[in-house]
């Protein structure tokens, strides 16, 4: 068997294996793998936080606030020259410069050290004074994170606003219900749609637990007991924990974890990727229920006019926004098993075993629980609803549904129970075969009309038929529950609704 051979220039790549051979004329972005959460379905904005730009940045803000603060805590070696020319090239990221040091060291966090020093020789000598790796990896990651969640939030809170008006609009119209997928006590479209938003509204709180709960990894040093910055600052151990609150104010936390080793505990990636799987579960539901109302042609996803359905099958609408949001959540919920096998084997005060399985699991996560967020706030918004097939489906079901209504308002009429009981389901045996032989609509109703045993209630039937009338509290429970669980939310979060998309409820 021939093994695979690979032959590299600066002109072409060839690749053989077998009989394929494939050969490449030049080198540009469309002849390496591009990863389609970032290409196809994450937005621009969950993009950029997860950018090598942002993340780089975010390194240079770690390394002034580290040496502003060492600097307001006594540490005169550091000065404004010092501060302010590394202020210029914060976002001045020279990306070459440190690729090609990383060729050399093998070590990411020392590259961009010495590419930075490049930019600015006057600071060169107090980069990254007194800290670890950790200090500019962990504490990125975390508010990288923190970011995540906020836009991950906001878009929670308007697909909740979105289906909360499609709640109201709809609480009315009754729907067949189903158990097991089988025809079941009507309900209504508004309280379904209620069903959806529940799950949404749990998947709010455990971001909002999250967010509140998150802190800095702070300024802990090469083993988390901060030796090296008692080092620094001659054993006072005042400007050490000093220091360590500056940084974390610099930064924008209000609190860091008081407990680390190198690393802050992988425990904390292993939640956030919970609930990011949490909201994959959400979402997973309301799709697969828009693809079976999708099918039963009672709900449709929306379709653009010059939308292709199918390749071979002109007619096709297919639900492949529903089809994404499920293929994508189905990734989401594996992918949280890697943050969880990770905080699980790290050794002591730090293993390297999470680095590689960290900056993709993690960035992974936020980007495809984005793209799915945006299909469902799109499907949410753009909703077809068709009353019409609704009411035939429930019109087909529900005369074998009030069969104990009518017979116990025959009984209240004087009627022999045992009697009327074997009269409607010789009725009821007689429809079903009908239907399920021949094709026929369900004619029970008229069956049960023409049957003198029924005379004395025959015009109570139209009234006992009244799909409302079987939908309990169905609309009363949407009501309610917009007022008492939505609208405090969305008016606590109101300056994160989009208010051209989303308009205002009114209960």
């Amino acid at each position: 068997m021939d093994k695979q051979s690979l032959s590299m220039s600066p002109c072409n790549v060839n690749i053989s294996y077998h009989s394929f051979r494939y050969v490449m004329p030049s080198t540009n972005q469309y002849n390496t793998y591009q990863s389609p959460l970032s290409e196809r379905y994450a937005s621009k904005e969950m993009g950029t936080l997860f950018s090598d730009q942002y993340k780089f940045s975010t390194w240079r803000r770690l390394w002034i606030a580290l040496a502003e603060a060492e600097q307001e805590l006594g540490l005169h070696t550091i000065t404004n020259d010092q501060i302010d020319e590394m202020r210029r090239f914060q976002d001045t990221v020279n990306f070459d410069v440190a690729r090609a040091y990383e060729k050399k060291l093998r070590h990411d966090v020392m590259s961009h050290i010495h590419a930075y020093g490049e930019q600015c020789p006057k600071a060169r000598p107090i980069i990254h004074l007194g800290a670890t790796s950790a200090y500019v990896q962990d504490n990125t990651d975390l508010i990288q994170m923190r970011e995540g969640l906020h836009i991950i939030l906001a878009k929670l809170i308007n697909i909740v606003s979105v289906l909360s008006n499609q709640a109201i609009k709809y609480k009315d119209l009754a729907t067949l219900s189903f158990t097991h997928f089988q025809p079941a006590q009507p309900t209504t479209l508004g309280k379904r749609i209620c069903l959806w938003i529940q799950d949404y509204l749990l998947d709010i709180e455990e971001v909002e637990t999250r967010i509140k709960g998150l802190r800095f990894h702070g300024v802990k040093g090469t083993t988390g007991t901060q030796a090296s910055f008692m080092s620094l600052f001659h054993n006072d151990a005042e400007k050490v924990k000093m220091l360590d609150k500056l940084v974390t104010k610099k930064m924008g936390f209000d609190d860091y974890y008081p407990i680390t080793g190198q690393t802050y505990t992988r425990k904390i990636d292993s939640q956030i990727g919970f609930s990011l799987a949490g909201i994959a579960q959400s979402s997973h539901k309301f799709s697969n229920d828009m693809r079976l109302l999708q099918h039963l042609k009672e709900l449709e996803e929306p379709f653009e006019e010059e939308q292709v359905g199918s390749s071979a099958m002109a007619y096709k609408r297919n639900p492949m926004r529903c089809e994404r949001i499920a293929a994508l959540a189905r990734y989401v919920l594996c992918n949280c098993l890697n943050p969880a096998f990770t905080a699980a084997s790290q050794w002591f005060e730090r293993t390297l075993d999470d680095s590689a399985n960290k900056r993709i699991a993690v960035p992974e996560g936020f980007l495809a629980i984005d793209g799915i967020l945006n299909i469902v706030l799109n499907v949410a918004a753009g909703l077809s609803v068709y009353p019409s097939v609704i009411h035939r489906h429930l019109a087909d079901e529900l005369p074998l549904m009030i069969t104990e209504n009518i017979l116990m308002e025959a009984v209240n009429a004087g009627g022999d129970r045992q009697e009327l009981h074997e009269r409607i389901r010789r009725h009821a045996m007689d429809a079903t075969h009908k239907m399920k032989e021949e094709g026929n609509k369900n004619d029970l109703l008229e069956r049960i009309a023409q049957d003198p045993s029924f005379s004395r209630i025959i015009s109570k039937l139209k009234d006992i038929s009244d799909p409302m009338k079987l939908v309990g509290r169905a609309p009363q429970q949407v009501e309610e529950f917009i007022r008492q669980s939505i609208n405090p939310l969305l008016k606590r979060f109101n300056h994160l609704l989009d208010k051209k998309l989303i308009p205002a409820i009114h209960v």
